[in-house]
């Protein structure tokens, strides 16, 4: 019995036709059923999903919260904005006013049209809910409900008189203090003095620069962070209750790495791991931070450097035999757990470059740089590639971080090695440092970095950046320079924020776009010769036109004249310097070939902008 709503699976016009028709049957604004469909079975059976097309700022109350379903009555309960009610032939919605601090989880409802995502009262919300005075939101939950309620907040947090802490805390919060009251004697009405403790809980220490900041906790169901006491920067945001921080989830491993590590799943990769980008620790209770290397740059690269070719002596993993690979002997440096994690799909190594030149890896030392090894498999010369763009990005005038090309053992290819621009100078440098990329800011997985557009990325952005007229320009250029190379891997993940605060500081003090890593002409390499752009802008993602970023310009409030100047300084930049990148030929003896195939690339693209 398949339900019809305007904007999701059915447009305006098609359902005006067919209702004139009678082929469709008007329940509610946007709302239609087939005429010869039973409309009460259909609208019962899509009842939570009706509800949030009607009312998408609302999440599921009460009973309704509990049973992500109607009660056997045809209740819907909601809290909103306001108190109202709706009846579509057998259903009731029944929205109350949401108090002012509602504690809220995403949940996963499915009927025979699929799955969606909803908001729903968190367990400890709706429990107060259920001791709500003069409510049908609380007259609906039987005490079965209620029961099943207390339980299961004190299998949380171990017995009733934690459970009954954390419900103060949201009663205070919303000043429900008659609910608490009442919801605390029924915890503790006839309960065991301690509840069986599930061993599959943790409990983590997350510090940042060596500091603890706050507490990771898995209860066996849902993620729960909480802040450490005193001054800090906003860093981790825990936008989404009863799931990682967008930011810790930022953090963790993909592609290769993932492949490498086998970790069962994100739980078992915090348990097993300690260090990661941004400068963050995650480890238990237990462990010592101060044993934790700090990761404070030591040897500088431009002191080890001469033509683009690393200068310092590589002392990392090599390649011995065809059945010990590189791939091999580089996997084992992660399998222990002093090893940095690092995120993204590309094989990288955690690098540190000692004041003598020797390049190790960051096992022991402190983590300064990344080495980005050939690929496979048509990958092999990914890192010049990369290396080149990187050239022609500081040449177009944006922030760069110091890169060169490493010979590599064995007749290996040669690798990239890249300064980390996210950590302290010296060991007298205090401030603090983090970069957050668009997934996080978005608060999207990683899975979904090619989701977002250049214009909602310039929404997340403006908010949180210190100077926000700037970083909407670099943003724009960014963009611009990413299509004239062809970089069809410009996704969420590979564009973030560089985030500093002074020691001390409950506020950044500076939030500016981080400077450009991993970009690439993927249309040099296998399967990728049509490769488009990973993020879309005015609505397109290949075949672009200075017509399509001038539109960009409009819908990120960027004035017009001020686009048009940026868009051609960075075409005849990037066009006039790509035909001039000195490759060092001693590493790379293609790598004119490879810079000529991205000149041809980069001259084609910009002629339009010139």
């Amino acid at each position: 019995m398949p339900l019809h709503l305007v904007g999701e699976n059915l447009d305006r016009h098609r359902a005006y036709v067919a209702a004139q028709a009678g082929t469709l049957v008007s329940l509610l604004r946007g709302v239609y059923v087939d005429a010869n469909d039973d409309a009460n079975k259909t609208v019962m059976d899509h009842a939570v999903r009706i509800a949030a097309y009607l009312y998408p700022h609302a999440f599921l109350s009460g009973p309704s919260a509990f049973q992500l379903a109607p009660t056997v009555d045809g209740r819907l309960f909601l809290s909103g904005r306001r108190n109202q009610r709706s009846r579509i032939r057998d259903l009731e919605i029944i929205q109350n006013q949401a108090p002012d601090n509602p504690s809220t989880v995403p949940v996963i409802v499915g009927d025979d049209m699929g799955e969606f995502h909803i908001t729903a009262s968190s367990p400890g919300q709706r429990f107060l809910e259920a001791f709500r005075l003069r409510s049908e939101h609380a007259s609906a939950i039987d005490p079965a409900m209620r029961r099943s309620m207390a339980d299961r907040l004190i299998e949380e947090y171990g017995n009733a008189s934690s459970a009954a802490d954390a419900i103060w805390a949201l009663a205070r919060a919303n000043r429900w203090t008659r609910e608490a009251e009442a919801a605390e004697a029924f915890l503790n009405a006839a309960r065991p003095v301690q509840a069986p403790i599930n061993r599959a809980q943790i409990d983590l220490v997350v510090a940042w620069h060596g500091e603890p900041v706050g507490r990771l906790s898995h209860d066996g169901v849902e993620w729960r962070w909480t802040a450490a006491a005193g001054r800090q920067p906003p860093l981790i945001r825990p936008t989404r209750p009863g799931s990682l921080p967008p930011f810790i989830e930022s953090l963790l491993p993909e592609g290769w790495l993932a492949h490498v590590l086998d970790d069962r799943d994100e739980r078992e990769t915090l348990r097993t791991s300690r260090r990661y980008i941004s400068n963050i620790t995650i480890v238990d209770g237990s462990v010592d931070l101060a044993t934790v290397p700090q990761d404070v740059l030591q040897g500088r690269l431009a002191h080890f450097q001469a033509g683009g070719l690393f200068t310092g002596q590589y002392k990392g993993p090599t390649r011995r035999s065809l059945e010990d690979t590189f791939q091999d002997n580089l996997a084992r440096l992660f399998a222990d757990a002093n090893t940095p994690r690092l995120s993204g799909v590309q094989i990288k190594a955690p690098m540190c470059l000692r004041q003598d030149g020797d390049l190790v890896p960051a096992i022991t030392d402190p983590f300064t740089h990344i080495l980005k090894p050939a690929g496979t498999s048509g990958f092999d010369d990914l890192p010049i590639v990369e290396w080149i763009c990187l050239m022609l990005a500081r040449e177009a005038a944006f922030d760069v971080p110091e890169a060169v090309l490493v010979r590599m053992p064995d007749q290996m290819p040669p690798a990239l090695l890249i300064e980390r621009f996210d950590i302290r100078r010296s060991h007298n440098d205090i401030h603090r440092l983090a970069v957050e990329d668009f997934c996080s800011i978005l608060e999207l997985p990683a899975a979904r970095k090619y989701d977002g557009t250049m214009e909602r990325m310039a929404r997340g952005l403006r908010p949180l950046s210190t100077d926000p007229v700037a970083d909407i320009e670099i943003l724009f250029q960014r963009a611009v320079f990413a299509w004239l190379i062809a970089d069809g891997d410009m996704h969420l993940k590979n564009l973030a924020l560089l985030k500093i605060a002074e020691d001390g500081a409950d506020g950044f003090t500076q939030v500016r776009f981080a400077p450009v890593y991993d970009a690439v002409t993927t249309r040099l390499f296998p399967g990728l010769q049509h490769d488009r752009m990973a993020l879309k802008l005015n609505g397109k993602d290949d075949r672009l036109t200075p017509d399509d970023f001038l539109a960009l310009a409009r819908t990120i409030e960027l004035p017009v004249s001020r686009a048009a100047q940026l868009m051609a300084n960075c075409a005849r930049r990037t066009f006039d310097s790509a035909p001039h990148v000195a490759i060092p030929l001693e590493a790379a003896p293609n790598g004119d070939l490879i810079r000529d195939r991205i000149v041809a690339i980069v001259q084609h693209r910009a002629q339009p902008f010139l």
